[in-house]
């Protein structure tokens, strides 16, 4: 599980993040929505190590830039950072020796991706890849050190359907096997109903924190009260 308390994040008077607390346990799945800059990939980048900031993250129980965070964690950004002179296997070969991993990483490696579709581009490299197929090859380096705690950053875009697929079921395949998720998304229809708890992002803070309950049929959906809070926003600007 992760842990993140009172987080602020400012970049110069520009505040990005305010005073935000959550926490995913193992086994859950946890979102964050709203639009394009309430704040979702500032604290997604806190969570990751990458920016300075004010409060305390853990990493099941390690400071969050600490080795051994670093360790249990996978990340998957927004953008894919490939490097260009790396072929496709060598990138998971790369990420293998960072992490020591032995040498039955291999076989999950070909299963990666030939799952993904890359199994026929491994000797490709990365400045000839296309940007869907970069994601996809970042998905795999993410997962490849099998991460307890696993942060994807808009993980769709860019992706074709078959694509899509697999990492809706890579989903569901990572919360059975006990890791805790973060997803941050602005397109609703990727989490579709495996979530545990929605937290709704605006103006860097969270609007409101929803939980799943399924056998709740008077309940507002996430959909509506996403709506409500973002469309609220627009008028009221």
């Amino acid at each position: 599980m992760f842990n993140v308390r009172n987080v602020t994040k400012n970049y110069g008077k520009v505040l990005a993040n305010n005073d935000i607390s959550f926490s995913v346990g193992d086994g859950k799945i946890s979102v964050l929505l709203g639009p394009n800059g309430a704040g979702k990939s500032t604290i997604i980048k806190c969570i990751a190590g990458l920016l300075r900031f004010r409060g305390q993250i853990d990493i099941c129980g390690f400071e969050n830039k600490s080795i051994d965070a670093k360790r249990i964690l996978g990340y998957i950004p927004e953008m894919p950072a490939v490097y260009d002179l790396l072929t496709v296997w060598e990138h998971l070969e790369f990420i293998a020796r960072a992490y020591e991993l032995n040498d039955d990483w291999k076989e999950y490696a070909n299963s990666l991706l030939t799952r993904f579709e890359l199994k026929d581009k491994q000797e490709k490299l990365g400045k000839e890849l296309s940007k869907g197929m970069q994601q996809k090859l970042s998905i795999c380096c993410a997962v490849l050190h099998k991460p307890k705690v696993i942060i994807f950053d808009e993980p769709m875009v860019g992706l074709d359907p078959h694509a899509i697929k697999q990492l809706k079921q890579m989903f569901v395949e990572l919360k059975e096997s006990g890791a805790s998720i973060l997803i941050s998304t602005h397109m609703l229809d990727s989490v579709e109903n495996y979530w545990d708890v929605a937290h709704i992002m605006m103006n860097g803070s969270f609007a409101a924190t929803k939980y799943n309950n399924q056998d709740d049929k008077d309940e507002i959906s996430l959909e509506q009260l996403f709506f409500d809070i973002t469309e609220k926003a627009v008028v009221q600007e």
